[in-house]
């Protein structure tokens, strides 16, 4: 059995179905996948995340170690605000996709992904060896509950217990904020990986279950769902964003992912940064939103067809019939000479040819006031 979260008990008493994901025991569903899915689109969801990484850099050189170590300028943030970067090795392969939060000016908060925790901590301390900070993980001591969907500010608001420094209803996306859980100090973010809105919540991993049930009781009149992982990779797939281990990976370079935007090519200097400036052509690859006809989906893995010569151009690193729109939907990485909207293809989903084409990303967008 592998790692446990603080709420795996409160999981099994919901009557959770369990999966290894990156060595933890994570909840895969409660009721069921479709449920859970539309919950999110049209109320709100609960999930726990608590497997994901928490890495603190805090010292007076925080923000240029950071600058050196991740693609994107940190130094600039606001305090109270979040940005999306990568760790880059020397080639410009990503190690990690990351939110990193200024929760003050010499003090940051990593958020890492479960599976490469052993990766990125280590190498966030080799980088930082040469600047005045203290890097240290903090996952173990750490929950995380997220809260998605169009009620989530409703279900916020209504736990009483919860309280946070700024008024929560005016906190921005991207945003984070300190608050208070009880007697414990927590985190309050306005981030997220459904296409919604929601927030995430810090906790000491001791007062995890306090605060799930708490949340769970305020959500009661907001048709608020335990949602598992199953559900989270549908919502993140139909908002068209990247899972490690499926459109990014060590082999994969930003652009590659259409991720050119996150990596300031203007900073003086940042691990991987020579490397791109070495190789300015783009790569064989690209990153594609597919849309397909019939029900039937292509996973992870299957084949993307050219229809005319009916050679294979690429590879479906996600694929579901997707819950919210009710047709098939892919993202996959493809020859760039086939990258264009509206382009046909084939997936080859166990040696059927469905026609499909190539549309632009995300596949669903919220609506917003």
């Amino acid at each position: 059995m592998g790692s446990t979260t603080p709420l795996h008990r409160v999981h099994e008493a919901a009557g959770a179905a369990f999966t290894d994901f990156a060595g933890w025991q994570m909840p895969v569903r409660y009721s069921s996948d479709l449920a859970e899915h539309h919950a999110v689109r049209s109320s709100a969801g609960l999930f726990d995340l608590s497997h994901m990484a928490e890495i603190r850099l805090s010292g007076p050189a925080a923000a240029p170690a950071l600058d050196y170590s991740l693609s994107s300028r940190l130094s600039t943030l606001e305090v109270g605000q979040a940005k999306y970067s990568l760790m880059l090795a020397e080639d410009a392969g990503i190690i990690d996709d990351v939110v990193v939060y200024r929760l003050a000016e010499d003090d940051f908060l990593i958020v890492a992904n479960a599976s490469n925790r052993d990766a990125v901590y280590p190498e966030f301390v080799a980088r930082a060896e040469e600047f005045d900070v203290t890097v240290k993980d903090e996952t173990d001591d750490t929950a995380m509950v997220a809260v998605q969907g169009p009620q989530a500010l409703a279900v916020m608001n209504a736990v009483s217990s919860l309280h946070s420094s700024a008024d929560i209803d005016g906190l921005g996306y991207y945003r984070i904020t300190p608050g208070t859980f009880e007697d414990a100090d927590i985190l309050i973010a306005r981030t997220g990986y459904t296409g919604e809105d929601g927030f995430e919540i810090y906790v000491p991993s001791g007062h995890a279950e306090a605060l799930w049930a708490a949340i769970v009781a305020a959500g009661s009149a907001h048709d608020l769902e335990l949602c598992g992982l199953a559900a989270r990779d549908t919502l993140r797939l139909e908002a068209g964003m990247a899972l490690y281990g499926h459109e990014i990976d060590r082999m994969v370079r930003p652009a590659d992912a259409r991720l050119s935007r996150v990596v300031d090519m203007d900073k003086e200097a940042f691990v991987g940064k020579r490397w791109l400036e070495d190789h300015p052509e783009p790569r064989q690859k690209i990153l594609v939103g597919i849309q397909a006809e019939g029900k039937r989906s292509a996973r992870a893995g299957y084949p993307v067809v050219d229809p005319g010569s009916m050679e294979p151009i690429g590879t479906v690193t996600s694929g579901a019939l997707s819950p919210t729109l009710g047709y098939p939907i892919a993202m996959a990485l493809i020859d760039r000479h086939h990258r264009e909207v509206d382009t046909e293809v084939h997936l080859d989903v166990r040696g059927t040819m469905i026609p499909a084409r190539v549309v632009a990303l995300p596949f669903y967008r919220r609506r917003k006031d």
